[in-house]
């Protein structure tokens, strides 16, 4: 039985979760540096520690109603490899923690659906006494970045 371990965030409301690999570090939200005429996904550039970071509205990037500024909201740091090399920070509304799932607690999502979702699947997880499980969503942050970096205007 294999464990996978991910980190899992809120955003628009919704639980979500990507691969703990792909994830270098997560900080706090700081001023973003506006980039003129950058896609709406496109928050902007921050210096973290003399390294420029291009800030991505992950809400806006999937098509998700995107609110307001809210607070405690985060900026998951990837890891180079996983946006092809660009240092990427995506603004999420809260980071909850790191779950291990069970591979039994997924539910893979039909090939159709993932390819245009870019879902991985669903985690089922904890729940109330009642038996119902929480559903998270697991998404394939690798391959909705590349998709978007192979379209030209992911990052600046």
């Amino acid at each position: 039985m294999e464990i996978i371990d991910v980190v899992q965030f809120q955003l628009s409301g919704t639980s979500y979760a990507i691969d703990i690999k792909t994830a270098r570090e997560i900080v706090e939200m700081m001023p973003i540096t506006p980039v003129p005429r950058a896609p709406p996904h496109i928050a902007g550039i921050i210096n973290l520690r003399g390294e420029i970071t291009n800030i991505m509205n992950l809400s806006r990037l999937m098509g998700l109603s995107s609110e307001n500024k809210q607070e405690g909201q985060k900026i998951i740091v990837l890891v180079p490899e996983a946006a092809g090399g660009s240092i990427i920070g995506l603004i999420v509304d809260d980071v909850h923690r790191v779950l291990q799932v069970n591979q039994d607690d997924i539910d893979k999502m039909d090939a159709s659906i993932s390819k245009e979702a870019y879902v991985k699947g669903i985690i089922k997880t904890g729940g109330s006494g009642d038996g119902k499980k929480d559903l998270v969503i697991w998404i394939d942050i690798e391959k909705l970045l590349s998709e978007t970096l192979c379209s030209g205007e992911a990052v600046v």
